[in-house]
């Protein structure tokens, strides 16, 4: 029940996105859209519609004659379809940001509040309550502004002084907040991250290597050192690691005579790969480093209570 569940509330979520991008796209060509019309083509219920209309799209200033709605002359063909697309590419995973005022929805058709943002993935979590702290760090991404905050450890809470933040990185539903602090680059959880101040009086020129890094790196363990895995994949999974990359930094090494291949993948974090290895059991198997997969044999045996 929860997996089917999931999987309608993620169908809703691509259709609510399509919903929405289709209709942007066709105001953007001037056409004069009807609310009932729209509602019989998506299949949702009229009011659905009308929110979408007089609430969603309110920023673009939408004209309402005889029960249609029209974009003003002054805007028509202003968006380019990147812009329609990065619309297209957040609508639908909505659940992904704090919140979607009218403010928010604006920037996300603006290209300098992409700088600020990496998404890797498609779940979410609940920032509820801290959607003031996500659009202040944004900012001081934007504007270049060193920060400064408290942040829960399991220890206890710590200050941090002078970070300057990077990116807000979405990493398989989480966010965190890239940042260097002393130096060292470093990835903090949003949601631990509590009495946040912007140093406006003070700026910081961002390193290329740096913004490099971010886009390259397929965790959130930023600066760790990387342990290269070895895989053998039989050939019944060997298709699905050649159509994507299913481990962190992953490569293929050698394609076997039986169908399957031998895989390298370069991790930080033995999470990174393990739920990987035991998702495909017994398709999967850890040539290297020695070790790893008897360890992970003997965690399924106690969990299991064998």
């Amino acid at each position: 029940m929860v997996t089917e569940s999931l999987h309608r509330s993620k169908s809703n979520e691509s259709a609510y996105g399509h919903r929405l991008t289709e209709i942007l796209r066709r105001l953007n060509l001037g056409e004069k859209l009807c609310p009932k019309q729209l509602a019989a083509e998506f299949g949702v219920d009229i009011r659905s519609v009308q929110r979408d209309l007089n609430s969603r799209f309110a920023f673009l200033g939408i004209h309402k004659e005889d029960g249609k709605y029209t974009l003003p002359l002054a805007m028509l063909g202003k968006l380019q379809w990147a812009d329609i697309e990065r619309f297209a590419a957040l609508a639908g995973v909505k659940g992904l940001f704090p919140s979607l005022t009218d403010t928010f929805l604006r920037e996300i058709l603006d290209n300098r509040a992409q700088a600020a943002w990496l998404v890797k993935g498609n779940q979410y979590e609940d920032l509820g309550g801290k959607e003031i702290v996500f659009q202040q760090l944004e900012d001081a991404i934007l504007h270049r502004h060193p920060i400064r905050y408290t942040y829960q450890k399991p220890e206890g809470v710590k200050t941090y002084a002078n970070i300057q933040p990077y990116k807000l990185v979405n990493h398989d539903g989480i966010w965190y907040l890239a940042a260097l602090d002393g130096g060292a680059l470093k990835s903090f959880t949003v949601i631990k991250i509590d009495r946040l101040d912007i140093l406006s009086e003070a700026t910081f020129t961002p390193d290329a290597a740096i913004e490099k890094t971010l886009q390259d790196e397929d965790g959130i363990w930023l600066n760790a050192k990387k342990t290269e895995v070895i895989l053998k994949i039989t050939g019944t999974a060997a298709s699905y690691f050649q159509r994507r990359k299913l481990v962190s930094n992953q490569s293929i090494i050698k394609n076997l005579e039986t169908g399957g291949m031998i895989v390298s993948a370069k991790v930080a974090h033995a999470n990174q790969i393990l739920p990987i290895v035991r998702q495909w059991i017994p398709h999967i198997r850890i040539i290297s480093p020695e070790g790893m997969q008897a360890d992970m044999e003997q965690g399924l045996r106690e969990y299991l209570g064998l």
